[in-house]
């Protein structure tokens, strides 16, 4: 498909970006949120532009390289746990687990507030969205959009 552009549906996407970071939420944290989620999906494009973004926003390599492994290293705050285990939890919910538990959310509420919340699952969600999009159409990673 060479020309997805549908002005309603940027101007959509562009609305939601900028509710998600009016949510208070460090940046650092919803590019991991977008990293795991889009590493679980196996989607190639998200993971590559998600690198990216993190690296621009002062991402370290070593915590990039671990984000597939978060739970077994050192390199992340209870915070950016927290948030991971929500995007885990949001996003295999095909597959037979049990989606976010109370614990998951409990631990996530003790870190964000409410807004931050909503903005940190708008993430997780519209990272699901271009997940979906990217496997139906083929998409490849490194493509500048």
């Amino acid at each position: 498909m060479k020309n997805l552009a549908n002005p309603d549906v940027v101007t959509a996407i562009q609305h939601l970006n900028k509710a998600i970071h009016a949510g208070g939420v460090d940046p650092l944290v919803l590019e991991l949120v977008h990293l795991r989620a889009s590493q679980i999906n196996g989607c190639s494009p998200c993971v590559f532009a998600g690198v990216r973004s993190a690296k621009k926003h002062g991402e370290t390599e070593e915590r990039l390289h671990s984000v597939v492994a978060w739970r077994e290293t050192p390199f992340f705050t209870e915070e950016e746990r927290a948030a991971l285990a929500l995007a885990e939890a949001a996003t295999r919910i095909q597959d037979g687990s049990p989606g976010v538990t109370d614990e998951i959310w409990e631990a996530a509420a003790a870190h964000f507030d409410e807004k931050q919340m909503f903005a940190i699952i708008l993430n997780i969600a519209i990272t699901n969205f271009f997940n979906r999009i990217n496997h139906t159409i083929r998409e490849q990673a490194g493509r500048t959009w």
